[in-house]
């Protein structure tokens, strides 16, 4: 049960007084919550700047372009003429060094009136402007008496907005937020809060809304480094204990003596690349050690890292024990069952494929085949984590794309067994930042060659309005018996959007090319999907318009040139996904980038990027420095946890000592119950890692 104490920072946000339903309903657009956004939610939006109103001067003093905060006598009134209603309202004040006109368009003339009484003194806030040689101030922010004045703070934090929810409505929510904010007993460490001279919680957060000087914001100042601070040790704890909780009983060990790896290795059509067979080894030890193996193989689009973990498969065979290979579509998990499926060979290893498509008396014969223990290695997508999937003896289980799955789904796969080793597999290169702080502890294994034989892929840029001369170009590509995928970011035409849908181009491509144009797209039902991909794999078809569902795994080594409509609008890591599709054969390829400009300057680099180097690491490094750690693993589309209040290229260098005083935690405080113990557990809960605190429970 979560304490009471944190109820009111848990309450619906609808509770805070002046926000009705439709506000909630903006709240909840702006916050991007999985349910109703809560108080603490709205706490966490923090601003994204401030306005700075100390500046005093006088009217002479003032700059053109600066915000300025003046104390002007209300001279005179100038309204719109009559019947010209678009003319602005103007008021006409000074001070002893000189004049200002106060301008509104659309202007309620009782309401101004009201404003700036005429022969009164008042207190105007805003940006200064030269219009004909005099000072003007349009709309000004503030319009305020000597006494409102005394309250009025000087700097005002802005807010990320959403339509119809200003800043000066979200500060509101915002104070009214702050004033439920309970006080809580400090979870951090008291020698590292005094060393760094951090305020608590509260002070902290209240600083960042309310600052009351430039410091107070400043993301390496005192308080938005503890607040991120906190997000920081919640998730490493979080990572901790699942890991410590994933520790394997003595006397398990998943390794057998080599000879069903070695029969593998004798059938492969290829050599192990070095990182290969280093990976294999790392891993092979892991699950011969008495403590469950928790590693993170890392390789680029194309490095042989299914080999790598049709390896840790055999080793637990060796011993008579299954492994279950997780992917997060129902593409990719029949791709990775083909490609096992060839490699094992003369084997003797038994695969079989379990998707949602699996059904009826198939999917009965498969369910019981793996309860006998007949079935070595089973491939599927969540379809696993089933109560009705039952293991004889589950000893690995490996996870693809691992950013697209929660904690909680690998804790279901890992708990179909007694002891079950885990590897985790992604082909999204993780910066080495990235890797301590969504994977902890984790191990981690990369594969930093590819196989022989693969080709470096030509990356060219061209703009939209050449269009006609790169469907001349595939012309010719389709002519000499190429095949051609074309990618495109939207299945259907939407009114915010002018992007290409693949439906359109699809129709468009067709006419020029007929019947060797197919189409494939996530809103499609598998079994369509499986047939155009195959068709596409067969030949049958020449020039396939896809969404990015190929952007993982799909395998056509005939497939030598890729189109990607409107790049601009792609992330740089999806971009390299894409390209990996590519490269595979014989042939020389191309990857053609289609970006619609003016290009924005980040649009510009990544695209930049693209067409110098292939090196998915350094592609990786340099995402992360253009878009931010949240967008680099897709936590938004993936549910796993962003970050938001710590900003890795700022508060990044306090990860080590986050990890490390997580770790010391859990080895002298596992269940969490000293005093600190407990306040940690408040921690875990408002950050939303409330399945670290069941482990604990559990456990």
């Amino acid at each position: 049960m979560r304490p009471t104490r944190l109820d009111p920072l848990f309450a619906p946000i609808g509770t805070l007084k002046g926000v009705g339903p439709k506000l909630e309903a903006l709240f909840a657009r702006l916050l991007d919550t999985d349910g109703p956004p809560r108080v603490a939610d709205l706490l966490f939006h923090l601003p994204s700047g401030l306005i700075d109103r100390r500046a005093r001067p006088t009217l002479a003093e003032a700059q053109a372009g600066q915000i300025v905060t003046v104390e002007v006598s209300i001279d005179r009134h100038r309204p719109a003429p009559p019947g010209k209603s678009r003319a602005p309202y103007r008021v006409q004040c000074s001070d002893h060094t000189g004049d200002l006109t106060l301008v509104w368009f659309h202007a309620h003339r009782a309401r101004i009136e009201e404003l700036c009484p005429v022969g009164e003194t008042r207190i105007v806030s805003g940006t200064i402007e030269l219009f004909d040689g005099m000072r003007q101030m349009v709309h000004p922010d503030r319009v305020v008496t000597a006494e409102q004045f005394a309250t009025m703070p000087l700097i005002e934090p802005v807010y990320p907005m959403t339509e119809g929810l200003g800043s000066a409505l979200i500060r509101r929510a915002g104070d009214a937020a702050l004033a439920r904010l309970p006080k809580l007993p400090e979870w951090q460490d008291r020698h590292l809060i005094d060393r760094r001279a951090w305020p608590d919680f509260g002070t902290a957060l209240r600083s960042v809304h309310a600052p009351r000087d430039l410091d107070d914001f400043a993301p390496e100042g005192p308080a938005w480094s503890r607040l991120a601070y906190d997000e920081l040790l919640a998730n490493q704890l979080a990572l901790g204990l699942v890991r410590a909780n994933l520790r394997r009983p003595a006397g398990r060990r998943n390794v057998g003596d080599g000879t069903v790896r070695a029969r593998i290795e004798a059938g492969l059509p290829f050599e192990l690349t070095g990182s290969q067979r280093r990976a294999a080894a790392e891993i092979a030890s892991d699950m011969s050690a008495e403590t469950r193996m928790l590693r993170l193989l890392q390789g680029d689009v194309g490095s042989g890292k299914t080999v790598v973990a049709l390896m840790a498969c055999a080793a637990a065979a060796e011993v008579g024990r299954q492994s279950a290979l997780m992917a997060p579509t129902e593409i990719l998990a029949r791709q990775h069952a083909k490609t096992l499926t060839a490699l094992t060979g003369q084997s003797g290893l038994e695969i079989a494929i379990l998707t949602g498509r699996e059904k009826g008396q198939e999917r009965a014969r498969i369910l019981a085949r793996l309860e006998s223990g007949e079935i070595a290695i089973v491939v599927g997508t969540h379809a696993l984590f089933q109560d009705s999937v039952r293991f004889r003896d589950l000893g690995l289980a490996v996870i693809d794309e691992q950013h697209r799955f929660g904690v909680h789904q690998r804790l279901a796969l890992a708990a179909k067994g007694e002891a079950v080793d885990l590897l985790v597999m992604t082909a999204t290169p993780i910066p080495r930042t990235l890797v301590l702080t969504y994977f902890g502890d984790m191990d981690s294994s990369q594969l930093t060659e590819k196989p022989a034989g693969r080709k470096p892929v030509d990356t060219r840029i061209i703009a939209l309005d050449r269009l006609a001369e790169v469907v001349d170009g595939i012309g010719r590509a389709l002519d000499a018996g190429r095949q051609v995928y074309w990618v495109c970011p939207l299945v259907a035409e939407s009114e915010e959007t002018d992007m290409a849908a693949a439906e359109e181009r699809f129709a468009t491509l067709g006419q020029r090319f007929g019947d060797k144009v197919d189409l494939i797209h996530g809103q499609m039902k598998g079994a369509d999907k499986d047939a155009a991909m195959l068709r596409f794999q067969r030949g049958d078809s020449r020039l396939l318009v896809a969404t990015t569902v190929i952007e993982v795994g799909v395998d056509v080594p005939q497939a030598s040139v890729m189109v990607i409509d409107h790049a601009e609008r792609f992330g740089l890591a999806q971009l390299h996904q894409l390209r990996g599709r590519i490269g595979r054969g014989e042939t020389a390829s191309t990857c053609i980038l289609l970006y619609k400009g003016p290009l924005g300057e980040v649009a510009r680099k990544r695209l930049d990027i693209m067409r110098e180097t292939e090196d998915g690491f350094r592609i990786a490094e340099e995402d992360l420095k253009l878009r931010g750690e949240g967008d680099v693993l897709g936590t938004k589309q993936s549910g796993m946890p962003g970050f938001r209040l710590a900003r890795l290229e700022h508060h990044g260098g306090l990860l080590e000592t986050a990890r490390n005083d997580a770790k010391l935690v859990i080895e002298t405080d596992p269940k969490l119950t000293t005093e600190r113990g407990e306040a940690l557990r408040d921690l875990l809960y408002l950050f939303g890692r409330d399945e670290a605190i069941r482990l604990v429970k559990a456990g």
